[in-house]
């Protein structure tokens, strides 16, 4: 699942089996920090490609400042896509007021995502504009950008040093978006060395200020490969908003189709 992820295309040749090595030695042998950032995160991508389609239930917790809470149930599936950003739908089933409410997204390399929310009550798609990716996702602090996949045409990259994050030995790289209309200067990720997964990633604001900060908890594998975080929470330092995501049976190997994904679908979900 590429989304919220350090995941990245490994350059334009095919992925096989010797690529692992290559790629481990492209780390070492990297003689820039912007040479070992960018081999960093090509072998995080590499670990998480060929999973093909996957579906989840998430519980979505919304905390404010005061400390009250509002919980959503939702439903996601996602599919991988070969040459471009991946595809994901995500649609809400509790509470009732916002119930059958879905959102559309088409991640791409080069171009601004495709985004869109079927709105129940109005009966009608709503098309996110590229302009407004970083507006808040239905009231939480993740933003329309970070639910969309992480192509490596979107930042550049630097590695900055080793650390210890939870007492798990990481990389911290830094990315910036390429993307003029990002909300985001900059991210700061710790990625651990054994799986190349993401354990904690730091956003500044358009003004390079501290914004957000997503921690990535309860790591497991699936088909022997793939590894998933059962949580992930979002803290605004700015608004002292939180945002908790608790995922649920993973499935894969779905054979979801590009028909699953299409603006159709929005209406017919539910």
């Amino acid at each position: 699942m590429k989304q919220l992820l350090l995941l990245i295309l490994i350059s334009f040749l095919p992925i096989t089996a010797t690529a692992t090595p290559e790629l481990a030695q492209a780390i070492i042998d990297a003689t820039t920090p912007e040479a070992k950032g960018l081999a960093i995160a090509k072998m995080g991508d590499f670990r998480d490609t060929g999973w093909l389609d996957s579906e989840v239930g998430m519980t979505m917790i919304l905390r404010n400042r005061q400390g009250n809470e509002n919980t959503r149930q939702t439903r996601s599936k996602y599919m991988e896509v070969t040459g471009d950003g991946d595809k994901s739908l995500t649609v809400f089933d509790k509470p009732r007021d916002i119930k059958g409410t879905a959102m559309l997204t088409w991640s791409h390399s080069l171009e601004a995502d495709d985004q869109w929310l079927y709105l129940p009550a109005l009966k009608r798609v709503k098309r996110i504009s590229s302009k407004n990716k970083s507006g808040p996702f239905m009231g939480s602090e993740f933003a329309f950008e970070d639910l969309s996949s992480q192509e490596v045409e979107k930042y550049s990259y630097t590695y900055l040093r080793d650390e210890s994050y939870e007492g798990i030995d990481c990389y911290v790289i830094e990315r910036k978006p390429i993307y003029k209309h990002s909300g985001y200067t900059r991210q700061i990720s710790w990625v651990d060395k054994e799986h190349f997964n993401p354990h904690q990633i730091i956003f500044y604001d358009r003004k390079n200020s501290l914004l957000k900060t997503l921690q990535f908890k309860n790591y497991k594998q699936y088909l022997n490969k793939y590894w998933r975080a059962d949580e992930m929470f979002m803290e605004n330092h700015q608004t002292r908003k939180t945002t908790k995501l608790k995922f649920e049976n993973y499935q894969f190997g779905k054979g979801l189709t590009a028909r699953d994904f299409d603006k159709a679908t929005l209406k017919r979900m539910r």
